[in-house]
């Protein structure tokens, strides 16, 4: 399996047709795993409105340490540039460090918790938006990506001055970019020739 021209964008981008089957599908149940986890906790932080400081970060923290966990997997073991799989590694390490740090330490203040939150996924879509596929799934990729960078301006850059704002904001986004990701995990390596 060759790897050189085939990724466009800087050496960054996928070429599904140098992917196996068995390397698509891994893909894809990573996708899943990451889609399905932010649609569930996206959906338990808007419908759990009692909810404390200490648990929406929790909930954020767990989110981010398995995208973080499933980055790192996929640069290790997926066949990729080396542009790519340094970027996914270096990015998922810190993805899982900030997940550690939003359910290990006490946040006892928003802007602390808006920080992690806005960092985080500012470089999910950055990742997003650097290993876009070739094929019909590549406009999954770039939504997630376009959505996940505004998730993380908005947490960021705008005051968010009450826990319900952030719960509002937050609960939305992560929703939102489950369901992205899980149609991407359903339409990645779609029409493309497989290797074999």
């Amino acid at each position: 399996m060759t790897h050189g021209s085939a990724y466009g964008w800087g050496g960054l981008s996928l070429d599904t047709s140098e992917l196996s089957s068995r390397t698509i599908s891994a893909v894809r149940t990573g996708f899943g795993i990451a889609g399905g986890v932010a649609l569930v906790i996206g959906l338990l932080i808007l419908f759990w409105p009692q909810a404390t400081l200490s648990v929406i970060a929790f909930f954020f923290g767990l989110y981010f340490l398995i995208s973080g966990i499933v980055r790192v997997v996929s640069g290790i073991t997926a066949p990729m540039s080396s542009g790519l799989r340094v970027l996914n590694i270096i990015l998922g390490v810190l993805l899982f460090i900030l997940g550690i740090a939003a359910i290990r330490n006490p946040l006892s203040s928003l802007a602390v918790l808006g920080m992690v939150v806005g960092i985080a996924w500012i470089i999910e879509g950055i990742l997003a938006l650097t290993e876009i596929e070739t094929g019909g799934s590549r406009w999954y990729a770039i939504t997630f990506g376009v959505l996940s960078i505004i998730a993380g301006v908005v947490v960021l850059f705008l005051p968010v001055e009450s826990l319900a704002a952030l719960v509002i904001f937050g609960g939305i986004f992560l929703a939102v970019l489950g369901i992205v990701q899980l149609v991407r995990a359903i339409t990645f390596g779609r029409g493309t020739v497989r290797a074999a």
